[in-house]
């Protein structure tokens, strides 16, 4: 029998809950009947894209490469900026209905690759470019074709030309239930070295706004061991996780809130909301982001120089906080290995990422 039969037998009998964590983050959540509470049912224009980075979603989160619990509490997944791009590569971009002549239609060039049943591994690779995302003319152009036109794509743009790109390839391995490796690979596709700035995230979703009298979920920086940053995650419903993080890197905080005075034009209740994190990155508004280390959301901020040809590896470790998991290397390989037999993947995660004591 193999590892992964052993798992779905858990699985289907309770004994663990293998399935808990997966892929259940949505890739857009933004112009969907999920979160319409339009007059005439225009979910494109009721939440839009441009919106979305500062305004709380009701029903559900998305993301790039997101996992998230079952219940989709807790999420997790990949940001992205080129140094270039106005906004934080934080999810999918589309053309909705009205802007495409073909209807809506996401413009992205995102594959994934692996995952087994229980998602005890999964990979994802997303394509990113080096110049600045073209949002605009993607808008602008596709309004003017026509039905018998074909569709203006991302390659098109020529945005892509020389493989000025990174390919960010995202992977997951669980070595308990409760217990899941992270690995982020960047390859610098292009012929110059190029910097690409990641911020692994790490955020609840909103259930305290839109549900009063639920308890309000926090993020908060704590101590670790020398080499490595630790979030510690704490909710009503999921108890306590720490999520680890390769590298003395900076940790940003903010509030998963909506930003009411960009959406709404209403001042907002705390200077920290939804959108914090992309205006310290891009704006250099460092004031937006909590510098208690505390909140709704959480950044780990990377800023990565990759050679030509040369790749970047980022490593975390999300766990449920009690367990004293005290591993060797070897067993991590053996975890991959049993995961995904034909992987080469992390070798020493589980010694850099050790949790914080005993």
């Amino acid at each position: 029998m193999t590892q992964e039969k052993t798992r779905l037998q858990e699985a289907r009998k309770g004994t663990s809950d293998w399935k808990k964590w997966g892929p259940y983050l949505s890739e857009r959540q933004w112009g969907s009947v999920r979160e319409d509470y339009s007059k005439d049912g225009n979910a494109w224009d009721y939440f839009t894209h441009d919106q979305a980075r500062s305004r709380a979603y009701h029903w559900g989160e998305d993301g790039l490469a997101g996992i998230s619990d079952d219940k989709q509490l807790l999420c997790f997944a990949i940001a992205l900026w080129n140094g270039r791009d106005p906004i934080l590569k934080e999810r999918l971009f589309g053309l909705t209905n009205s802007e495409s002549n073909h209807g809506e239609d996401v413009k992205e060039y995102y594959f994934y690759l692996d995952s087994t049943p229980t998602h005890s591994y999964m990979r994802y690779l997303y394509k990113y470019p080096q110049a600045a995302f073209p949002y605009g003319d993607l808008v602008a152009t596709s309004k003017q074709r026509n039905r018998g036109d074909m569709e203006y794509e991302l390659l098109d743009t020529g945005v892509f030309n020389s493989d000025r790109y990174f390919d960010v390839f995202v992977e997951y391995a669980k070595q308990t239930p409760e217990d899941l490796l992270i690995q982020i690979s960047v390859i610098n596709r292009g012929p110059e070295a190029a910097t690409l700035q990641v911020l692994p995230t790490l955020w609840f979703r909103n259930t305290w706004t839109w549900w009063p009298g639920t308890p309000k979920p926090s993020l908060k920086q704590v101590s670790s061991q020398k080499g490595s940053q630790a979030v510690a995650a704490s909710h009503a419903d999921l108890g306590e996780r720490y999520l680890y993080c390769e590298g003395d890197v900076p940790l940003l905080f903010t509030e998963n809130e909506t930003n009411t005075e960009r959406i709404f034009g209403t001042p907002n209740s705390s200077p920290y909301v939804k959108d914090g994190i992309n205006n310290y990155v891009v704006e250099g508004k460092h004031e937006s982001v909590n510098s208690g280390k505390t909140g709704t959301k959480s950044s780990a901020h990377y800023q990565l120089n990759v050679g030509a040809g040369k790749t970047a590896t980022i490593r975390l470790r999300l766990l449920k906080l009690g367990m004293r998991v005290i591993e060797m290397a070897s067993r991590v390989r053996l975890a991959f290995a049993a995961a995904c037999p034909e992987a080469t993947l992390i070798r020493h995660i589980a010694v850099s990422l050790m949790p914080a004591g005993p």
